[in-house]
């Protein structure tokens, strides 16, 4: 499934010894900050439009619900397919979305209900992006470098989450937020030239032989039958609904709690990359020695919710800068974690439907989160959301802890 790997390797970078991943990390390193400076770009944008949390909220909300109707589809298809084809292509789509949104932006006839429906169109191009990019990295590196190449991968993506978030701060001041997605436009084509410039072995896809309705229920009789992975899976989706949704809240944070203006929105989104990139480069560096991953995973979910409530309590950009960066580093180590624990248990033949599961409440659970930050929000304010949310994460990390041995052994 992969191509041979040089007998010698450095260590900790174990991945990077494949060179299809270094083809595929290079590229996305570039497309991944073009991507934070939409993000960053379009929370602003959707502020600026409406003045209303619930909108940035609902905008994000939208951005994932596509992951939500069809993730669990695409895992189906992603067992099927060529997946290197299917990525090329939603990659172009994302490509598209984001030229769009900067001619509107352009033009002067962007408006909140094109914005909405552009996001729609690109969650639906993500639920089937998602689960083929997680399958595809075993195709990449194999099972011995897994959860190196997906500290790697968390590594870089949270390195853009740097570059990225402090670049639109300034794009948007000096030029305009058209810029921002403009310039995620181009960074795609990095990502698709690493795609093509692929060498992959002849992989025949296994004809199809049931309905996409059976090939579901063997993920779930898959689950049932084990008890860590549907554990795994119950807690990723309480992370996604009631703790990952804080970064939707970031410019409403920034600008209504410590009052600043899209640079202070900027620094804040930055420091959790910054965070996160330590986090996952230790993972990456050490993932030879962790030997029990399932504890670090559960201290890693259990300190992320505990910071969301300090951070709530914050009036201080550099204090509130400090936590976040925290934050960051426990929420990647528990998410890197999780991901390695699900596809090293998962058989071959059920993984790109695993991952379309993982995929579903991962991401696909994210628009009940963001559509909830954003009314409880608008309501009760920012502070009192993020806290409540991160209690509820501290409390379901901890009781996992102590009623489900299997994730401590591990």
């Amino acid at each position: 499934m992969t191509e041979a790997a040089p007998p010698t390797r450095r260590y900790g970078l174990g991945a990077l010894a494949h060179r299809n991943f270094r083809l595929f990390f290079i590229g996305q390193g570039i497309s991944l900050v073009g991507t934070w400076l939409q993000n960053v770009g379009e929370g602003w944008l959707i502020l600026t439009l409406t003045n209303s949390p619930f909108y940035v909220g609902l905008t994000s909300a939208l951005s994932s619900v596509g992951v939500l109707l069809f993730s669990l589809y695409a895992g189906v298809i992603a067992d099927r397919v060529d997946k290197r084809r299917v990525i090329v292509f939603m990659q172009m789509a994302f490509m598209l979305e984001a030229l769009a949104v900067s001619l509107l932006i352009w033009t002067h006839v962007i408006a909140v209900w094109q914005v909405l429906v552009l996001a729609t169109l690109l969650g639906i191009a993500s639920a089937f992006d998602i689960p083929m990019r997680q399958a595809f990295v075993f195709e990449m590196v194999g099972r011995e470098d897994l959860m190196n190449a997906i500290a790697l991968n968390s590594s870089l993506f949270n390195g853009a989450r740097v570059i990225g978030p402090a670049i639109a701060g300034f794009l948007i001041g000096a030029v305009g937020i058209a810029w921002c997605y403009f310039l995620n436009s181009l960074s795609y084509i990095a990502v698709i030239a690493g795609l093509l410039l692929m060498r992959l072995p002849y992989n025949p896809r296994p004809p199809k032989t049931t309905s996409a309705w059976t090939g579901f229920r063997e993920v779930l009789l898959y689950l049932r039958a084990d008890r860590r992975s549907r554990v795994l899976m119950v807690l990723t989706a309480i992370l996604s609904v009631f703790g990952f949704p804080y970064i939707t809240m970031m410019p409403v944070f920034a600008r209504d709690v410590l009052h600043r203006g899209a640079t202070g929105y900027g620094a804040l989104t930055s420091s959790i990359g910054i965070g996160a990139v330590i986090g996952a480069l230790g993972v990456a560096l050490a993932s030879a020695r962790i030997r029990r991953r399932g504890r670090l995973m559960l201290v890693g979910g259990t300190a992320f919710g505990l910071l969301l409530i300090a951070f709530s309590t914050t009036r201080h950009l550099g204090l509130a800068m400090a936590l976040l960066a925290l934050a960051g580093c426990a929420m990647i180590v528990n998410n890197s974690i999780t991901n390695t624990l699900i596809q090293m248990t998962a058989p071959d033949h059920l993984r790109g439907r695993i991952m379309g599961f993982y995929s579903f409440v991962f991401v696909g659970m994210a628009p009940f989160g963001a559509f909830l930050f954003g009314l409880v929000a608008e309501h009760a304010g920012v502070p009192v959301t993020l806290a409540a949310g991160g209690a509820i994460v501290a409390l379901a990390v901890t009781f996992a802890g102590m009623t489900v041995p299997e994730l401590r052994a591990q």
